[in-house]
């Protein structure tokens, strides 16, 4: 397959000369020197037209004016964009063309009609192809006409045999420049232009990027591209960024103004991709149509038309009135024009074809021309709306919604299509803009806000922050809901903003943008009112943080912890940040508190609330421990490992922390509350590994005198080594309340001992796993594993809100 890409840009993508100037920077930006590009008639130049051959058969004066107000709009968009030596011409051939417009005579042939609202995607090809020649990007205008071959008809077909060859010659004479192709037309074997019908413009952009072989297909429009509902009409619908290929055509097929509805064929039967974007906003998002036809959930879309018809079909008694449907179906679909919905309705012996306008005149022809001996009748003033998804029909809340919105409405029929792509309600004289934004409201639940605050913006933040900018698009669509950052707070200053921080600068930008605590940042956040949900998100260390956290909880905030301070306080304000959480139906999750991203704390707390009965907990908590002592055999001092370990990132800012074992006590006192054991932290028995010495030292001081480390476990070493063991810190619990934390001296083969660097174990022993007690071993520290475990609790409290 060629690289080759195609852009189409409709006539609201061209209406003005500020217009024409944004498509070249969006082919500059997004197009290669050789891509096709198809252009529609600028702003309402066809309309135009259209209402200069209505007034051709009544009064030429009017007519007239319509042709000056024309060629004036026409030719300033010219002399906007281009300077006077390159306008000139363009501007001869345009009066030339609109003089030879204006001695046409009423009245005209379809084909001459037919030649005279094509001038629109001429003017449009020729300008901008001149611009992107005056903005050095070469680029040559062609007329369609000129290779797709098509006869004319109500859905004319472009006849691929004919047309491809065509297009193979014209494109191979111009190979190195961008090719600006009209859309919306094709010519006959006699030579005569012929319409692909309104909005035609997208059906010639696949068609001629399936001929050409292209990789992939963008219509640009004024919408960035297929969303619930019409945002115009449903102010809160949502933008679709995938959408399945069978979804886009039944919306087509349905006449959803983003899509034509036979734009898709042709996408159905090449390899090339589809993206729908807005060009007035071309970062503002898109739609990309893929080729998935997995079973469907149910309704993605609503929909609404106003322009609907209907025809209908009377059989007499005399002839066999179960035969019409299939009969007058084959008849329509051979033609390519089946209805949007039918209805048999036996007792009246009656056939009801719903069309648009655009359609209708087709449609009855085609029936009137297959001599099926019944009464026609065609009937006006109805409305459709419409819920699309695979598996719509099978979806019993759906269909539920559906019905009890429509249950007070004058439904004339109710249509599921058979490929259950979608529910339609044929409906008399409803108002189809409310009943369209009252379905949105009952199908989709209106997508949350969440607002995060990230309290610390040491590593783990920092790394955080990373992963969420990794993480926001998935996140969002996993659980359709809106995700924004919208504080980042550090112990002096902290950055606001109530419409989002971008994730991916705060790290670079946080000192420049960050205000001093001249206001309470957590009085601003709670101030903020477009935000369904608060998350703080605490990665501190930090006592004034935790004591907060009944504060956060009052302010109706959920909490996700890095922090141990509170998990680990004493049992009465443990235990009081528990209940008013739950009273107050907020979520505090701290599974990164313990073991960083391995899943222990939802381990245990799963086993006690599913029966069982926590009896001990042992192993290695620290992952920092767990390296030091892994690394320690005595062939380089404690204190230089400590170091060394310290310049890795692998210990708090200060390793005290960490050598103290108030960070492994903090850690099994949370456990023994998952656990369902009651304990406190002055119960647990805690070795420091830092002489009383060394605990008030500044942390430059303490590095300069840690050689008083090594006294310390230097003899505990040799004594080990002596009987073949090795020394490990070990946190211990036994349901009765016995907990230690400290140095112990393992066997080699001890399963305590055996771990790689850095690495956490937990062995939980229980009244299931009594005898062989369950073992989770991971990485225990670092900062990516911690902030994934952020990351996961963030996933999980997305799922409970």
């Amino acid at each position: 397959m060629s690289q080759i890409q195609l852009h189409k840009f409709g006539g609201s993508s061209l209406a003005n000369a500020e217009c024409f100037r944004r498509v070249v920077n969006i082919l500059r930006a997004h197009s290669g020197a050789s891509d096709l590009t198809v252009v529609s008639a600028a702003g309402s130049t066809t309309n135009n037209l259209l209402k200069w051959l209505a007034a051709l058969d009544k009064d030429g004066r009017i007519a007239h004016e319509v042709l000056l107000e024309l060629r004036a709009y026409q030719n300033a968009l010219i002399s906007e964009l281009l300077p006077p030596t390159l306008a000139q011409p363009l501007q001869q051939a345009l009066n030339a063309e609109i003089s030879g417009i204006g001695a046409l005579n009423a009245p005209l042939s379809e084909p001459q009609k037919a030649a005279v609202l094509g001038h629109g995607e001429v003017w449009s090809s020729r300008l901008l192809s001149a611009l992107l020649n005056h903005e050095q990007m070469p680029a040559i205008a062609l007329d369609s006409r000129d290779f797709l071959r098509a006869e004319i008809g109500t859905q004319p077909e472009i006849d691929r045999n004919l047309s491809w060859p065509l297009i193979k010659a014209t494109l191979a004479q111009h190979p190195h420049c961008r090719k600006v192709i009209t859309g919306f037309m094709a010519q006959n074997q006699q030579g005569e232009t012929v319409l692909l019908g309104r909005n035609g413009s997208d059906y010639s952009a696949t068609i001629i990027g399936a001929l050409a072989e292209v990789e992939k297909v963008t219509i640009w429009s004024d919408v960035a591209g297929v969303y619930s509902a019409d945002p115009r009409i449903v102010s809160d619908a949502c933008l679709l960024p995938l959408l399945r290929l069978d979804e886009a055509s039944e919306l087509a097929r349905l006449a959803a103004p983003v899509l034509h509805s036979r734009t898709l064929q042709p996408v159905a039967q090449s390899t090339m991709d589809l993206e729908l974007r807005c060009s007035h906003q071309p970062e503002s998002g898109s739609t990309r149509i893929e080729r998935v036809l997995a079973s469907g959930r149910g309704a993605k879309i609503v929909t609404s038309l106003d322009d609907v018809h209907l025809i209908e079909l009377t059989d007499s008694h005399s002839h066999d009135f179960e035969a019409l449907e299939p009969k007058v179906l084959n008849v329509l679909n051979k033609a390519q024009l089946a209805p949007l919905a039918y209805e048999c309705d036996s007792d009246a012996r009656c056939v009801r074809l719903a069309y648009t306008g655009e359609l209708l005149p087709g449609a009855v022809e085609c029936i009137e021309s297959a001599s099926l001996e019944v009464g026609l009748e065609v009937k006006s003033g109805f409305s459709l709306v419409a819920a699309v998804g695979a598996g719509v029909t099978n979806n019993a809340n759906h269909c539920f919604g559906f019905y009890q919105q429509l249950k007070n409405t004058a439904v004339e029929f109710m249509f599921e299509t058979e490929s259950e792509l979608s529910l339609i309600a044929i409906l008399r004289k409803a108002h189809a803009p409310v009943l369209l934004q009252s379905l949105h409201t009952q199908l989709f639940q209106a997508q949350k806000r969440i607002g995060l605050v990230l309290c610390g913006k040491g590593n783990i933040g920092s790394n955080w922050v990373e992963l969420f900018a990794q993480q926001k698009d998935s996140l969002e669509k996993r659980h359709s809901m809106s995700f924004d950052l919208i504080a980042v707070v550090a112990s002096n200053c902290y950055w606001f903003d109530e419409q989002g921080i971008n994730a991916n600068v705060v790290n670079a930008r946080f000192k420049d943008e960050a205000l001093t605590n001249q206001e309470d940042w957590l009085e601003k956040v709670s101030r903020q009112t477009q935000y369904d949900e608060i998350v703080i998100i605490d990665v501190t260390a930090s006592q004034q943080v935790s004591d907060r956290y009944l504060e956060f909880a009052e302010r109706g905030l959920h909490v996700i912890s890095a922090n141990k301070l509170a998990g680990s306080a004493n049992s009465q304000f443990y235990y009081q940040v528990q209940d008013l959480f739950a009273k107050t139906g907020r979520h505090w999750l701290y599974n990164a508190t313990v073991g960083a991203g391995l899943p222990v704390n939802h381990t245990v707390r799963d086993l006690r609330e599913s029966g069982d009965e926590i009896v001990a907990l042992a192993g290695i908590f620290s992952g920092t421990l767990s390296w030091l002592f892994q690394q320690y055999d005595g062939a380089v001092p404690f204190s230089e490992l400590v170091d060394l370990a310290w310049q890795q990132g692998l210990t708090e800012p200060d390793p005290r922390s960490d050598l103290d074992g108030t960070d492994v006590m903090r850690k099994l006192v949370i456990l023994a509350r998952e656990s369902g054991l009651e304990i406190e932290p002055e119960n647990v028995k805690v070795e420091s590994l830092v002489p009383e010495s060394l605990l008030k030292l500044h942390v430059d001081d303490f590095f300069s005198q840690a050689h008083l480390l090594n006294e310390i476990l230097q003899e505990r070493l040799e004594a080990a080594q002596s009987q073949g063991k090795v020394l490990r810190y070990i946190a211990r619990l036994t349901k009765d309340g016995n907990a230690t934390v400290g140095v112990e001296a393992l066997d080699e083969h001890h399963a305590l001992a055996n771990l790689l660097p850095c690495d956490n174990i937990f062995a939980i022993e229980s009244k299931w796993y009594k005898d062989n007690p369950l073992v989770i071993r991971g990485p225990g520290a670092g900062r990516e594993v911690t902030a994934g475990a952020l990351q996961s609790d963030l996933n999980r409290l997305s799922g409970l809100l």
